[in-house]
């Protein structure tokens, strides 16, 4: 198997085209850990000896459902079912954490820039003084 080819997968005249054993592995797999097998038990049970951290990925590539280069491995419901399994086992075990959202700094948009009365030869300088004339129109709290 080459790295960037996903399981299942060969190329044959610059075309992916379905390795039928291996597809078979891999439709036996998402139906092993849909049963409730573990990663890697599901993942040995169908001959891969691959890490659970590898096997996780599987389960969340979505080439398996077919796109412009892949043909299709699995039906959509099959991925379906094998990510909501892994979102329910994700949640018992404490492992989903909700992202933060970011806050974004209110960016000024408006600015004023007083008159450039000087000329200064360095041009380190001159850049910090004409940066120094620059007023932003924006309040404290974000408005204009």
């Amino acid at each position: 198997m080459t790295a960037h080819i996903p399981y299942g997968y060969r190329i044959v005249d610059g075309k992916a085209v379905v390795d039928e054993v291996q597809a078979e592995q891999v439709r036996t797999f998402f139906k092993e850990y849909i049963s409730g097998k573990s990663l890697k038990a599901a993942a040995e049970e169908v001959g891969l000896k691959i890490f659970h951290g590898s096997a996780g990925r599987m389960l969340r590539n979505t080439h398996y459902l077919g796109d412009d280069y892949y043909p299709a491995i699995i039906d959509k419901e099959l991925f379906d079912n094998a990510e909501e399994e892994r979102l329910s086992r994700a949640n018992q075990l404490g492992r989903v954490r909700e992202l933060k959202a970011k806050e974004t700094p209110a960016v000024p948009l408006h600015f004023t820039m007083g008159q450039q009365t000087k000329v200064i030869y360095d041009p380190f300088e001159q850049a910090e003084y004409a940066y120094s004339l620059i007023e932003s129109e924006m309040n404290l709290n974000g408005t204009n």
